[in-house]
């Protein structure tokens, strides 16, 4: 007896699915996205409104985009991802559907269900895709894994009580703790 074939979903499966339901597409998989905790939200707002005024006050030229906000990682239409937070420098990469492209920053706030996607499957995707830094926020340890994909590659782990350098704007730095 064969074995039954799995399903492979598309970019247009992902565009159709029902009003109301989220999920990112992944190698032709769907994941769903369950509604985030109420800390979740507070640090995507939080975090995105401290660098959004960073960047009116110094760069200017890139755009924060909270959750949901369409991702074409690879821009060949097979991976669509929801960052909580991405950070667009390149305006070209911007269409009416989202981010053609990887974006220079993604944030990541982990929630009880999404660890292994975020520490794992997500960070390979980022860093292939071209994703310049990606920060994984981790309430429940009260923990960012930050991580640099370009020039001298690095990877460091900081509590939310620390200030945390933001590789794309020299300069910025972030205390999480101070935000909550």
């Amino acid at each position: 007896m064969p074995l039954p074939k799995e399903q492979i979903y598309t970019s247009e499966d992902y565009w159709n699915l029902p009003d109301g339901q989220r999920a990112e597409l992944i190698d032709g998989k769907l994941y769903n996205m369950a509604p985030p905790h109420r800390i979740h939200q507070e640090l995507v707002m939080e975090l995105s409104a401290t660098i959004r005024q960073y960047i009116i006050e110094h760069t200017g030229n890139c755009k924060i985009y909270p959750a949901p906000f369409a991702v074409n990682l690879t821009a060949n239409d097979k991976i669509w991802v929801e960052p909580d937070i991405s950070v667009i420098c390149d305006k070209s990469k911007l269409s009416d559907r989202g981010c053609e492209g990887a974006p220079d920053w993604i944030i990541e706030i982990v929630s009880p269900g999404t660890a292994r996607m975020d520490y794992s499957v997500k960070l390979f995707k980022y860093r292939t895709a071209g994703v310049r830094e990606y920060w994984i926020v981790n309430p429940m340890k009260n923990a960012v894994q930050t991580y640099i994909f370009e020039g001298e590659e690095d990877s460091n782990l900081f509590s939310f009580d620390e200030d945390i350098p933001v590789y794309i704007f020299p300069g910025l730095t972030i205390n999480i703790a101070e935000l909550l």
